[in-house]
């Protein structure tokens, strides 16, 4: 399994994972509550986001073989579209840290 992990520094980060989490919910069982949520995209791939007072921890995780970073740019755009009021924040968004997680 390959996994990366970002921090989102945000006094809203619970507020995006709760968007980020009932946005997809349209079309994946999601399962969320106040800190934590979880959005698989499919059998081989998912999101982990965990939200604290500073931020938003995100964690991709992929089964197999795949193009991570589209994974990584499909979260982050929809991050960007929840935090448009944060303009400091949307223009960092291009150029998110990605690690490998583990």
């Amino acid at each position: 399994m390959a996994a990366t992990t970002a921090r989102i520094a945000t006094p809203n980060g619970r507020r995006y994972m709760t968007q980020l989490c009932k946005h997809w919910a349209h079309k994946f069982e999601v399962v969320h509550d106040e800190t934590q949520g979880l959005v698989p995209f499919a059998a081989d791939r998912r999101c982990r986001m965990a939200a604290d007072d500073g931020g938003l921890t995100l964690t991709l995780e992929m089964d197999g073989d795949g193009p991570m970073e589209r994974l990584q740019e499909v979260v982050i755009e929809h991050l960007k579209r929840f935090a448009f009021r944060e303009e400091n924040l949307v223009r960092d968004l291009g150029e998110v840290a990605w690690t490998p997680a583990g």
